[in-house]
């Protein structure tokens, strides 16, 4: 969806509200996908200076746990907001994804947000314990194997390394 931004700046007089699904299921976000598209209520409100932008998403994630692979579906619903002035479109630095023209591309916007609201390592529960490296089970699952002895070194060549760490 996109949104002129530079009309807006230069001709609003009234807030300008757009409520959109944002379909990112082909984008890569590098560990999970959104299981729906994003639901997104956008809102530009004229100011003295310029606009107010307030951007409000709601995505629903899937993913699998960093530590035991176990499938995880959980929502984030957050809000960014935005001051913009004219000059701020015209800037070649500008932080909002404009194209030449001034239009704000919004699912880019939505895309950006969701990469920086949700965590790199997601997990199932803040105490999981992953799986055991032995036999691959669950740890918290009952895995009841002993960790190897850890009294002797892998390696003999490494027994050195023993030495200087007592």
């Amino acid at each position: 969806m996109q949104f002129d931004l530079r009309s807006f700046l230069e001709n609003a007089r009234v807030p300008y509200k757009a409520h959109f699904l944002a379909d990112l299921s082909q984008a890569d976000f590098g560990g999970f996908h959104l299981a729906a598209p994003a639901e997104c209520d956008f809102t530009a409100t004229p100011t003295a200076d310029g606009a107010a932008l307030l951007l409000c998403v709601k995505a629903q994630v899937d993913a699998e746990c960093a530590r035991c692979l176990e499938p995880i579906h959980t929502e984030y619903d957050f809000r960014r907001e935005y001051l913009v002035r004219m000059r701020d479109v015209e800037d070649p630095d500008f932080e909002l994804p404009c194209n030449e023209k001034g239009c704000l591309d919004l699912d880019e916007l939505v895309y950006q947000e969701v990469i920086f609201e949700v965590p790199a390592v997601l997990l199932c529960s803040p105490d999981c314990q992953g799986l055991c490296p032995i036999c691959g089970k669950k740890k918290a699952a009952g895995c009841t194997c002993q960790p190897a002895d850890s009294a002797a070194p892998a390696d003999a060549r490494l027994s050195i390394l023993k030495q200087l760490l007592s």
